[in-house]
């Protein structure tokens, strides 16, 4: 393989000679051959085991609360509906701890144990490192594939890996510059790494098109392909050891890394990557093991056997128009699912360090990302039932859409709980509903058991972030690039405080989402805005007027019922009022270099990169 890729190449060219493969559209209603990878590991047996029966046992025990709470014997409709809400949206979060629960033991066992080190055997393959890009900051982007494309280089391993951006990019002036960086790239070539850039004239199929047209031009070069984002990035060592470990599994054909949050200068941006670098690996650690080999891809930094991905992962046009028909958004979640559907494995390997992406600085960025994810998700629903899919990859469409519906159900939730509570205040009781009854029928509401639930409901909802910080502080690593214990805790309690206050922004933002899809809203594809840039503060009165005002209409509604209500809202409707300075204020560069030098939300790379810049010239930082 590595010989035929070398022959007939031009110094100048910035494409080479064509090798393609056969890349036929998957059909989600015919799958004649099923094919299995064998026996489930008892280890993955049991893990899924005692997920599912952790989340099913809490969620039995919360519903049953809740039903007890609103009065069995003469619970209304709108009781039952809110019984039935709660029972979803707790389902949701207890899932997300039973995961957490499974990872913290996984973490803290292999503190406990010696680690064993996986025994490094040279690469007989060749792998290409793709990059689709979409009017994307030039500089950035090969900028980023230089530096990999050098570290390679370095560690000898010149001869196995190439370097390959697929431009999807509408601008003219920036396909200028693309063009030209990428000449300054091809020069790579002298030192061992080949580099190349394919300008696409026709978008058919956006990024997941972008991919499949170079696999069927150029497939065939390549044993595997690392997929990075533009915004995204990995070390020399997390490409070879992907490399090395797609060697070792014959019959896997995706390894998904977890990438770690980088870059980010807001205080947005800085509370997202903290979060994700002291929460991420716990909920990864057990989603690896219980997920095993039918895991799931996120459409970034992970290595893809080729030919598999061309045999199996072909995506078909949905029939009808955007936003539930037309080509596959979230390619990601359907192509793991194809690959495993046609008898590959999928796995994630959360040990695998050096995998990183960026992040959005601000939470319109956020917003607005989610949006599109959001579209992408819900036509999932048109996916879920294909045939020939394994059940793990028909949960893993269930879970992302859940993970959208989850907002609006959570606010029917609450409307629903408002609803009754009015209806209890301003309605009449009727102590005698029928002619000749002997005794009066007395409503039904026990205030202390819904308070004791309420404890519940938190105590599973921030169970993860404790068992993280937990094993945060355990892992002496992990608890000094946080800046230290105090320092760790610290940016726990802000972390939690703060995402309490934009967890109910967010609940309305996405709701918003959904609601846009199903009307039958397109969100298009835009560019996204990947960097820091001040803000108005008009702007962001514009844009959060709304939710500002939503709030103080819930805070004087819930405070005419009762003060009891007003307290039990006060996080909801706390939130949506400081919408307009939340917002400010995390989107401020200036704020979120104030953290940093405060020693808050530090991530691993910030400290690494303090230790390189205060060293004498021509030293290394270990490790």
């Amino acid at each position: 393989m590595i010989e035929a890729a070398t022959k007939s190449l031009s110094p100048t060219a910035l494409v080479p000679p064509e090798q393609g493969l056969t890349m036929p559209r998957q059909c989600l209603r015919h799958w004649p051959s099923p094919r299995h990878l064998g026996w489930l590991s008892w280890k993955v047996l049991l893990a899924r085991l005692f997920v599912f029966a952790t989340a099913g046992a809490v969620t039995m025990y919360g519903a049953t609360q809740m039903y007890a709470i609103v009065g069995q014997s003469n619970a209304t409709s709108l009781q039952v509906l809110l019984v039935i809400l709660f029972a979803l949206a707790f389902a949701w979060i207890t899932l997300s701890a039973a995961t957490a629960l499974l990872g913290f033991c996984i973490l803290v066992s292999r503190r406990l144990r010696a680690q064993s080190t996986e025994r490094a055997t040279p690469l007989t393959t060749r792998t290409v490192i793709v990059m689709p890009v979409y009017n994307e900051d030039p500089d950035m982007v090969f900028g980023s594939l230089g530096d990999l494309a050098r570290g390679l280089a370095a560690k000898g391993c010149a001869k196995h890996f190439e370097v390959f951006v697929l431009s999807d990019t509408s601008d003219a002036e920036t396909v200028r510059r693309e063009e030209m960086a990428a000449h300054r790239l091809r020069s790579l070539g002298r030192h061992g790494i080949l580099a190349y850039y394919r300008k696409r004239q026709n978008n058919e199929g956006k990024k997941a098109g972008n991919v499949a047209e170079f696999v069927r031009r150029w497939g065939g070069r390549y044993d595997f392909m690392i997929v990075l984002d533009a915004d995204s990035t990995m070390t020399p060592g997390a490409v070879i050891a992907l490399a090395q470990a797609m060697e070792a599994e014959p019959r896997t054909g995706l390894i998904q890394t977890l990438p770690h949050l980088t870059g980010g200068e807001t205080l947005f941006a800085r509370l997202q990557q903290f979060a994700a670098a002291v929460y991420g690996p716990l909920h990864a650690s057990g989603l690896a093991l219980w997920f095993g080999n039918d895991s799931n891809y996120w459409g970034h930094n992970a290595i893809i056997r080729v030919r598999a991905f061309a045999e199996a992962c072909g995506l078909p046009d949905l029939r009808g128009v955007p936003p539930f028909g037309g080509p596959i958004l979230s390619h990601d979640f359907v192509e793991a699912a194809l690959m495993r559907r046609a008898g590959y494995g999928v796995s994630m390997r959360p040990d695998i360090a050096g995998s990183f992406e960026g992040t959005p600085p601000t939470l319109s960025e956020h917003a607005a990302r989610d949006r599109r994810w959001a579209q992408g998700n819900l036509q999932h629903a048109r996916i879920v039932g294909g045939a020939g899919l394994h059940w793990m990859s028909r949960f893993h469409l269930v879970n992302g859409i859940m993970s959208y519906l989850a907002s609006p159900i959570w606010l029917l939730f609450l409307a629903t709980g408002f609803a009754l509570s009015w209806i209890a205040v301003a309605v009449p009781i009727d102590y005698f509903p029928r002619d000749f009854a002997l005794y009066p029928t007395w409503p039904q509401f026990d205030a202390r058991q819904a308070w004791s639930l309420l404890g519940v409901s938190l105590a599973v909802l921030l169970m993860p972030k404790v068992l993280a910080w937990a094993a945060a502080m355990i892992d002496g690593g992990r608890r000094t690039a946080a800046g230290g214990g105090l320092a760790l805790t610290g940016s726990v309690v802000l972390e939690v405080l703060l995402s309490s206050l934009l967890a109910p922004v967010l609940m309305l933002l996405q709701s918003r989402a959904v609601l846009e899809v199903v009307l039958g809203r397109d969100s298009g594809w835009a560019a996204q805005q990947r960097f820091a840039a001040d803000a108005s503060f008009t702007a962001l009165v514009r844009g959060n007027l709304g939710l500002t005002a939503m709030g103080l209409a819930l805070s004087f509604a819930a405070f005419s019922v009762s003060v009891s209500v007003w307290l039990w809202l006060l996080p909801v409707w706390l939130g949506l009022t400081a919408a307009i300075p939340l917002a400010y204020v995390t989107a401020r560069r200036g704020v979120g270099a104030a953290a940093l030098r405060a020693g808050l939300f530090r991530i691993a790379a910030e400290r690494r990169r303090d230790k390189e810049a205060s060293m004498p010239k021509g030293e290394a930082v270990p490790g």
